[in-house]
């Protein structure tokens, strides 16, 4: 099983749309059509196809807040896919890709307090929580380089 980071494109964003999370992570997710859309229209918005060998199986956007800053925005593996080791391989190719922006200091994402798993999951690579967001509504967590 290869995981790679690709492109979304003409050729894959509706496989992209077609992807989704179960139902029970849906208040944690933002629906890939309206990510792909506002990446479109916004500037510094970098989006990703998450494949298993060609198969695209989940989807990342970052998006370069100022030349010190990258925030993950979106990160989601299909309800077929997960469990499988996929989203952890993905974000290690997302990190390294986004470290070697130039300047790039501080890489930060945000995620439901509720969510039982990603606290867990982001430290596991480095996110240290800094606290709520600045609508108290998201834990922040953040890597510094």
């Amino acid at each position: 099983m290869e995981i790679t980071l690709q492109e979304v494109t003409k050729a894959n964003y509706e496989n992209v749309c077609d992807l989704d999370v179960s139902e029970h992570q849906q208040d944690y997710v933002a629906c890939n059509m309206w990510s792909l859309v506002e990446s479109m229209f916004n500037q510094n918005h970098t989006t990703r196809a998450i494949y298993r060998d060609e198969t695209p199986v989940g989807f990342f956007m970052w998006v370069r807040e100022d030349t010190n800053k990258v925030s993950i925005w979106r990160f989601m593996v299909d309800s077929k896919y997960q469990g499988q080791g996929i989203g952890r391989a993905a974000l290690q190719i997302a990190l390294e890709e986004i470290k070697a922006v130039e300047n790039i200091q501080q890489i930060e994402i945000c995620y439901n307090p509720n969510n039982p798993v990603a606290k867990d999951f982001y430290g596991s690579f480095g996110f240290i929580e800094i606290g709520m967001d600045e609508d108290n509504e998201d834990m922040l967590a953040v890597i510094t380089l």
